[in-house]
């Protein structure tokens, strides 16, 4: 499925399903939730969804993804039996996820964490092997992780039976952009999914370079720093609660950045 960006519908709370309404409204087709109650409201967007196909939309049109997040990660609402073997949890997180999302499948699933660092460990094998049955069952498209580095992302590329097919990551300038997992994503055609591009890099936008690009392309610096990424390989997440702010994150596929604006963008936290 090809999409240019992703909702993200993390502290959203009891607006999730208006505003995971208003993002489809606006053209997004690609959703990203957890079965966290912590920092998501994963059944609204269930609800927003089913909304939505009510109107002759077709579930094939849209990505769902969602992910499994261990009891570390957790408040005292959780999605599965806190004692259960990390294969049982991952068994009942996934059934309710997909009861949440009133779907039958998720496009993709994700691990929100390794367990251990800075390798992995006993937990990440076993929570891995857990969610490639999920895969092997039908219930999700494809796996992945989410908050990973380069040395976990190796080893489970080496090792994993079922290979990751997405990364998620925050995406930090001072890194490169994440280079180092970037790389290995490119290298083993995995998407590389970037969040907080904006919130963990604001001094980037007001670089004088940055507002001149933007003035340039009579766009505003956030959506450079949209069109940055995707030119970099990567799909962005925008999480914004404001319709303006949708639609303008959605036009920055149009911002076609120079050689040249893309390397200083590419340099800014180095």
């Amino acid at each position: 499925m090809n999409f240019s960006m992703i909702y993200g519908t993390a502290w959203k709370k009891e607006r999730t399903q208006e505003l995971v309404s208003l993002a489809l409204s606006k053209g997004f087709i690609a959703i990203d939730t957890a079965n966290q109650l912590k920092h998501y409201t994963e059944p609204l967007v269930g609800e927003a969804l089913a909304q939505h196909l009510k109107k002759g939309f077709q579930r094939d049109n849209f990505y769902i993804q969602t992910k499994f997040t261990s009891v570390d990660g957790q408040d005292h609402r959780l999605p599965y039996e806190k004692n259960a073997k990390i294969s049982v949890q991952v068994e009942q997180s996934i059934e309710s996820s997909l009861k949440h999302l009133q779907t039958d499948y998720v496009d993709s699933y994700l691990l929100h964490g390794p367990y251990n660092y800075p390798g992995l460990g006993e937990e990440d094998w076993e929570v891995w092997s857990a969610i490639e049955k999920v895969y092997e069952r039908g219930k999700t498209k494809s796996i992945g992780v989410s908050n990973v580095n380069h040395l976990q992302l190796a080893e489970l590329l080496e090792k994993a039976t079922i290979k990751p097919k997405v990364v998620q990551n925050r995406c930090f300038a001072q890194t490169g952009w994440d280079f180092h997992v970037r790389k290995i994503c490119e290298t083993h055609q995995i998407m590389y999914q970037g969040f907080s591009l904006l919130t963990a890099n604001p001094f980037v936008m007001e670089f004088p370079e940055v507002i001149k690009m933007a003035k340039s392309f009579n766009c505003t610096p956030a959506q450079v720093i949209f069109a940055f990424a995707r030119q970099m390989g990567m799909i962005p997440l925008t999480g914004t609660t404001q319709a303006k702010h949708m639609e303008e994150d959605l036009r920055s596929k149009e911002i076609e950045l120079a050689n040249s604006d893309l390397e200083f963008i590419l340099q800014c936290g180095l």
